[in-house]
């Protein structure tokens, strides 16, 4: 009969075989002394995404409250479980942009009480233009039911549609990047793409109805400029052609260097479309076509060829 071993203690272990001491003291000298890489060399509280993932729970409820809230509310109780949600959510919000905040690039001689009281205003702000991000959810949910045969109801769009909930945190995020908040809207942003495998910048300009069918695998650029109408199909990628550095070689941020698609295009699955070029109006560009030049209004791009809708043909 084999004896019972008794299992040794992690601390036990810890003391006799891995040296702790000495690789606390090295990572140490590693965090303050030769790999500093904190914001301006001090320490700061970060934004917490398990805050942020209740933050984008509490505003889908309160967008659509029966959907992403609760499913058995009335016209009596609706408005009050909107405002409690909001109430709640909005308190969380402002405790996430003011550690935002610190990262950003100008706050950094900015007093507690200054970036507190911006942060509020931030996030009141931001609180104000919610009716406005749901007329443009309204309009995307329109887009994917009318551009989809597959779609039977809105409900299942919002509940079922990856697409659906990235463009809802998308449009969360970029009203958030626009009042001065980037970092939190990053985060979210990547919250987004975790959830969803479709990654687009916070600072894109999209236009109302856009729908994504599938999606995953698409990218959007922080610079991109997506007009009304325009739907996109999986693993299309709106992005850079390259990267501009300065003297030192350095990569220069900042700059154009995205994508224009105006309003009523259609971008089939795996299309790479690179560099400020502009997909014009009305054009229909192919699957896994790669497209570094500007096409006409109402082209339709091919890996073969682009034709213009006068039948004009173009090189590519």
């Amino acid at each position: 009969m084999n004896k019972k071993i008794k299992p040794l203690k992690v601390a036990a272990i810890a003391q006799t075989h891995w040296s702790l001491q000495s690789i606390v003291d090295d990572l140490r000298k590693s965090r303050e002394i030769d790999h500093n890489i904190r914001h301006q060399g001090r320490i700061r509280e970060l934004p917490s995404r398990e805050a942020l993932n209740r933050i984008l729970h509490g505003l889908s409820a309160a967008l659509f409250p029966t959907h992403y809230g609760q499913s058995d509310l009335t016209d009596e109780s609706i408005d009050y479980f909107v405002g409690d949600t909001l109430n709640a959510t909005l308190g969380i919000l402002a405790e996430q942009v003011r550690r935002g905040l610190w990262f950003a690039i100008d706050q950094d001689d900015r007093s507690d009480a200054d970036i507190n009281r911006t942060a509020l205003e931030i996030t009141r702000a931001f609180a104000v233009q919610l009716p406005t991000i749901r007329a443009l959810l309204v309009s995307d949910l329109q887009a994917a039911y009318q551009g989809d045969p597959a779609a039977t109801s809105f409900a299942e769009i919002l509940l079922c549609y990856p697409g659906m909930i990235a463009i809802m945190y998308y449009r969360l995020a970029h009203a958030l990047f626009r009042l001065g908040a980037p970092f939190l809207a990053r985060l979210i942003s990547d919250i987004a793409h975790s959830a969803t495998g479709i990654d687009i910048h916070p600072g894109a300009e999209i236009g109302a109805s856009f729908f994504i069918d599938h999606g995953t695998g698409v990218v959007i650029g922080e610079t991109a400029i997506i007009g009304q109408r325009v739907r996109l199909y999986q693993a299309v990628t709106l992005g850079a052609k390259r990267f501009p550095a300065d003297e030192n070689g350095v990569l220069i941020k900042g700059n154009v260097r995205h994508p224009i698609v105006e309003d009523d295009v259609v971008i089939y699955a795996g299309a790479t479309i690179l560099g400020r070029i502009t997909i014009g109006r009305g054009s229909t560009i192919g699957g896994n076509v790669w497209l570094t030049q500007s096409v006409p209004p109402g082209s339709n791009v091919s890996q073969a060829r682009m034709r213009h809708h006068e039948n004009e043909d173009f090189s590519i």
